[in-house]
């Protein structure tokens, strides 16, 4: 009984300005389910779907006081379409962001809202992803959060080492999960989410108990009485069910 990684949920002042952004980013359409919320998905997409990870951005009044740990990795398919990539997403508002990176083959970028996201250099393993490669998670254990990921959305370990683990739909389809082992103190936060959906017909209840019996925990952000439940994982990376 597993949930779909559905999508990442970003908080933003102007849902409508990001959303667009990362619509063009992507190559997506956006529109609105409902007042404050943008939806970002590639053009025709039905769900449950397992080939994209979808993009809620949701407007929030102030800044949260809750952080999270996610953020995306866009593929590219060449060293040319790399610097194309960088220099249009630069155009639509993204700014190159010092993150600590150092010397390395990828480019760090914000977008408009803050967020920080990479433009990887191309890479064979993301060649078959889509314009996002991966979704990342930073957390002290990748080891223990595979074991988690896996059980809650029913994705395939792919790779799994003390410093990483890479997941990814059991179809073989669609951007990877990658957790990845960084010490607190490198932590680049992001008002950045993940969201987990039961598929239709399935027990929203029975899923929030299996996912507490993993090790995840209810927790309050301010979201109020909503149909939703907001849970963090072992490490402490929030998802909505």
């Amino acid at each position: 009984m597993a949930l779909q990684l559905a999508q990442v949920n970003f908080k933003a002042a102007d849902e409508a300005a990001l959303g667009r952004f990362w619509a063009d980013a992507l190559g997506w359409a956006v529109d609105s389910e409902a007042p404050g919320v943008a939806n970002v998905e590639p053009v025709g997409f039905t769900w449950p779907n397992p080939t994209a990870v979808c993009i809620d951005v949701v407007r929030v009044p102030d800044p949260e006081t809750v952080r999270y740990r996610a953020h995306l990795d866009l593929a590219s398919t060449s060293a040319e379409h790399q610097v194309e990539l960088v220099a249009r997403l630069q155009e639509l508002g993204a700014t190159p962001t010092d993150v600590g990176q150092g010397d390395v083959p990828w480019t760090v970028l914000a977008d408009p809202e803050g967020n920080m996201f990479r433009v990887l250099e191309p890479r064979r393993i993301y060649q078959d992803t889509g314009p996002v490669a991966a979704v990342v998670v930073d957390c002290a254990d990748p080891r223990a959060m595979a074991r988690f990921w896996g059980e809650a959305t029913g994705w395939t370990v792919h790779e799994v080492a003390d410093d990483h683990a890479r997941l990814r739909a059991a179809e073989g389809v669609g951007p990877y999960l990658e957790l990845v082992r960084t010490p607190d103190e490198k932590i680049v936060w992001n008002r950045v989410h993940l969201e987990l959906l039961p598929y239709p017909g399935d027990d929203q209840a029975a899923h929030a108990d299996r996912l507490r019996s993993l090790g995840a925990t209810p927790v309050d952000v301010g979201q109020g009485d909503v149909p939703w439940m907001c849970m963090a994982d072992r490490r402490g990376t929030t998802s909505a069910c």
